[in-house]
């Protein structure tokens, strides 16, 4: 038997118009620039707009005779939009695409930048090796980490180039082969671990031939005692006097333990280009949006009048239908992204003002002043949801006078102090370092005798934060912080 039923529910649907806008949120300047050029080439609605183009059609409205007589347009009901609207408008961006010349942004472009893997490339064919030696260097180069290791297993790399490039070297040679890479700059590169990278540098170093003798013995004899700070140990076993010890100790510091660490490869290599630029002027604060180089872009005039001569027509042929219906669709969604442009442009300065005025001591006085801040409080002061403030601050930047932070920078929690106040993690991170800083360098404190120091402060936090901190903070225990 079948019954019937009927159900009522809530439902939340975004429409096609509000995910675009979403999207567009997401996008950092660059990646914004690069989405409105690809838009441009879908769309044939849309064009770039030029700043002579632009001073051509502000002319052309000032001269135009506003008595002239108009033609009656026969307007479908069924169209959503107004052609009329858009046949004189230059663009909806023109508070920005009207600026004057003395505004441009004449910021000098970064010069490019050769990673180290093209330096060591470059050194190892300048080596007098045998091809299939050259194409073993090659690989070796390719593999290095990030920090400049070496962690492959060259045996294997020796058999995948026989196997699959026809290749031949003995394991002799690729040994002979990575050790001449290791001498390149900077030495110590492709080292397979910390041991081997500092003991290549000190063999040639030019620094004191006794020291460098003795340093190399530490690290070759008794390495173990060195990386655990175990000073007293190797003083006794190698019969050294303190200051003899200090001098080695001071020499082996020297050393890089990441010889790659300078390498500029393809993301770090990219220049950072900040949403918002923060300027002091006089007493007051300027907050502008860094989009100076985005591509303006407008309805071209070209298919509106298309548009509007069919929209006259009485009879048109099914061709014609077509091509309208097409027109009108490309219309619907040009005129969509640059409204989702402006509305992302104002919802970016609306959350840049609210975040600048609740951390205006941090832009005033510096990192130390650093508010506890969470994206409810900005969202309950613009009115808006937090996952839309999530998705603006998520991979933006602004640069002003302290320096170029992320946005996510000026969020965090915050815990109390004495005083009733609140203080960011960030600033207890801050305090954690200047007192590892400033501890006895032979006698290095403790994560508890840290949280004492900050509880004496003012500041109630227990032993296992200041733990976590000093992690995030790459801090070593007390015990690896040990100096003579």
């Amino acid at each position: 038997m079948l019954s019937l039923q009927q159900k009522l529910s809530l439902q939340q649907k975004l429409s096609p118009q509000q995910i675009q806008y979403q999207k567009l949120l997401q996008l950092n300047t660059m990646a914004l620039e690069q989405r409105i050029k690809t838009e441009l080439e879908l769309n044939p609605i849309l064009e770039e707009t030029l700043e002579d183009e632009i001073e051509l059609t502000q002319e052309q409205e000032e001269n135009s005779d506003d008595d002239s007589p108009e033609e009656e347009i026969e307007v479908n009901k069924d169209d959503e939009f107004d052609v009329e609207d858009y046949m004189n408008d230059g663009d909806l961006d023109s508070d920005r695409i009207n600026k004057s010349p003395d505004d441009e942004d004449n910021r000098p472009i970064a010069p490019s930048k050769v990673s180290q893997t093209e330096r060591l490339l470059d050194q190892l064919h300048i080596l007098k090796l045998p091809e299939e030696q050259i194409i073993l260097g090659e690989v070796i180069i390719g593999s290095l980490s990030k920090d400049g290791y070496f962690r492959e297993d060259l045996t294997k790399i020796v058999e995948d180039l026989k196997l699959f490039e026809h290749v031949e070297v003995t394991i002799e040679d690729a040994e002979k082969v990575l050790k001449m890479i290791q001498l390149l700059d900077p030495v110590g590169i492709a080292a397979r671990d910390l041991q081997e990278c500092l003991l290549i540098q000190i063999r040639n170093s030019s620094y004191d031939p006794y020291y460098s003798y003795l340093g190399e013995k530490i690290l070759s004899e008794n390495y173990s005692d060195f990386v655990n700070k175990r000073f007293d140990a190797i003083q006794t076993k190698m019969n050294l006097t303190r200051e003899t010890l200090k001098s080695i100790l001071d020499l082996i510091h020297k050393l890089n333990p990441k010889p790659g660490a300078s390498a500029l490869e393809s993301d770090e290599a990219n220049q950072i280009t900040p949403d918002f630029i923060i300027e002091k002027v006089d007493d007051d604060y300027v907050i502008t949006l860094n989009d100076k180089s985005m591509p303006s872009v407008t309805i071209s005039s070209t298919y509106l009048e298309m548009i509007d001569g069919k929209k006259r027509k009485r009879k048109v042929t099914p061709r014609e239908k077509e091509t309208h219906q097409f027109l009108r669709e490309k219309f619907e969604s040009a005129k969509w992204f640059i409204a989702s442009i402006q509305q992302r442009r104002e919802t970016l300065m609306k959350i840049m003002r609210s975040i600048f005025e609740k951390q205006y001591e941090f832009f005033e006085n510096g990192p130390k002043f650093l508010r506890p801040m969470i994206y409810k409080d900005i969202a309950d002061e613009i009115m808006m949801d937090i996952s839309t403030i999530s998705r603006v601050v998520n991979g933006k930047y602004v640069q002003s006078p302290v320096g170029i932070h992320e946005l996510k920078y000026f969020f965090s929690e915050g815990l109390s102090t004495d005083d009733g106040d609140e203080v960011s993690n960030k600033h207890i991170r801050i305090l954690i370092k200047e007192i590892c800083d400033s501890e006895p360098k032979n006698k290095p404190h403790s994560d508890e005798k840290i949280a004492k120091i900050l509880v004496d402060k003012g500041i109630h936090i227990a032993r296992r934060t200041v733990a976590k901190y000093r992690e995030q903070l790459q801090i070593p225990v007390a015990r690896l912080r040990k100096e003579l």
